[in-house]
């Protein structure tokens, strides 16, 4: 089984208790676990895989709840950093009436952006591991760095790149910026997860079809397009393409619901033996079960509030998928 590394970050998700409210009338808030990478990293984990958080966490009490986490969800922990310096970020969460969020960030001195290139070890890695990162630790040189470094090794040990661009443009000084680091890390990965969302915003261009195809540069391989309750479609770099139609659940919160995802995507793909050299084979050969597995843990994640604590075990997911037969249906 291929190790999946998540680098990037780990912060605290103020959930709103009140639903349909917005930040500034909200009351009261719930705390949970959250950051994209770390998202990732719990999903593969509860879905049987071996997860590696890459990350420097904050010595606040925060931190140390966000270590309690990972290491309670089974994630690897031997390369993770606790740091003096910086602070836990912070995202306070509005959720409107179709569980849909917005975010008010607050990380200009988080511990996460701290981790330097210099304490990536290229001992860590092994032959065939995964890495899976995204945009938002991205917008500072240092960091961008550190993400190289750590490609690079991956890359050399002929491991997969996972980029999920994740846009949270409420991080960025202005929106080109994002739009330009993002297509500077484009073509480094083999893997893309792009949601129905975010495609235009990342390639500039509005019809989707070919949007998709611009993503293929560099060496990406295959690209996952994700479109919430509709399902997903993988589109190989050899032109073909499979879809699965998504799962219709009653959302709560869709917070997390697309680390999941990929989560559950990473999980199963790892148990497939697979390398930068068969990827698109197994992809081909497997994209079923890979997107069916994805398509639930998502839904199912949806479906309650929260993310990390949010998240289903593998047997509830295909205890779920079971029940549906593989078709649309209500939660």
């Amino acid at each position: 089984m291929n190790n999946v590394f998540c680098i990037g970050e780990a912060l605290i998700d103020f959930i709103p208790i009140q639903k349909n409210t917005s930040l500034k009338e909200v009351t009261g808030f719930e705390r949970m676990a959250g950051g994209a990478p770390m998202n990732v990293a719990v999903a593969v984990s509860k879905y049987g895989g071996h997860s590696v958080m890459l990350t420097k966490l904050a010595g606040d009490h925060f931190g140390d709840y966000l270590f309690e986490v990972l290491v309670s969800h089974g994630v690897d922990t031997s390369y993770l950093y606790r740091s003096t310096q910086g602070e836990t970020g912070l995202a306070f969460v509005s959720i409107d009436q179709d569980g849909e969020r917005s975010f008010s960030f607050y990380r200009q001195n988080a511990a996460d952006l701290l981790l330097s290139s210099e304490e990536i070890k290229e001992e860590w890695f092994r032959e065939g591991d995964m890495l899976h990162f995204g945009s938002v630790n991205l917008m500072r040189d240092s960091m961008k760095k550190t993400h190289q470094k750590v490609i690079e090794i991956v890359r050399n040990r002929k491991g997969i790149i996972s980029f999920d661009p994740n846009v949270r443009l409420a991080l960025w000084p202005d929106a080109e910026s994002c739009q330009k680091t993002i297509q500077e890390f484009l073509p480094l990965a083999d893997l893309v997860k792009v949601s129905d969302e975010e495609l235009s915003f990342i390639t500039a261009i509005e019809e989707e079809k070919a949007a998709i195809q611009s993503l293929f540069i560099g060496s990406v391989k295959a690209v996952l397009y994700t479109k919430g309750k509709q399902g997903a479609i993988l589109y190989l770099k050899s032109g073909e393409e499979f879809e699965s139609k998504g799962f219709t659940v009653n959302a709560v919160d869709t917070t997390g619901a697309g680390d999941a995802f990929m989560g559950g995507f990473l999980a199963e793909l790892a148990l497939l033996e697979v390398s930068n050299d068969n990827l698109s084979k197994k992809l081909k050969e497997n994209y079923k079960q890979l997107l069916t597995f994805a398509n639930a843990s998502g839904a199912l994640t949806a479906s309650v509030k929260g993310a990390v604590q949010s998240m289903p075990s593998k047997q509830k997911v295909l205890e779920f998928i079971e029940s549906q037969h593989n078709s649309p249906s209500t939660l």
